[in-house]
């Protein structure tokens, strides 16, 4: 017979996998950042191999931590009963993934602009592509908003102990 698992170490578990899902949050974010000074450069050098190195890399990276983001979301919902906050997590999967192609093409249109200076509906593209971007990034800040309010019950035992 299998043993249950008493509340407090529930929520402990459940924070735990919380914490590790902004923690890759972050590292969403930097490899982001990575995936920008390298395309600068390679727009700067122009070596094709480099940048398809740059593409594979961040690739991988975003592979592993969609992995690790499945796992969370998966955890959450079967073995903690948080299924609001794996719902979210799930959403954000979702538009992590719309962001990753919306910035690949985002950086293509960019390459074309550098290699075809002013022409302006390369212009209007990138400006275009740039402000769906922003109107994405608002969105995802908002689920993590929601996230964050999901997961304050979580903590009220942290609170009290204070």
């Amino acid at each position: 017979m299998a043993e249950s698992i008493d509340p407090v170490t529930m929520k402990r578990m459940a924070k735990e996998l919380l914490q590790r899902f902004f923690f890759l949050q972050d590292r969403i974010v930097e490899t982001y950042r990575l995936f920008d000074e390298g395309f600068g450069v390679y727009l700067d050098t122009n070596p094709t191999h480099l940048y398809r190195q740059l593409v594979d890399a961040i690739s991988d990276n975003f592979e592993k931590i969609s992995c690790e983001l499945i796992y969370i979301k998966t955890e959450l919902f079967y073995s903690h009963n948080q299924k609001e906050l794996a719902t979210l997590v799930e959403k954000i999967l979702y538009k992590q993934k719309i962001k990753l192609d919306l910035i690949m093409d985002l950086k293509v249109a960019e390459r074309e602009l550098h290699n075809h200076q002013g022409e302006e509906s390369l212009v209007n593209k990138v400006r275009e592509l740039k402000e769906r971007m922003k109107g994405l990034q608002e969105e995802i800040n908002e689920v993590l908003e929601e996230i964050k309010y999901e997961s304050e019950d979580l903590y009220e035992d942290d609170q009290v102990e204070r």
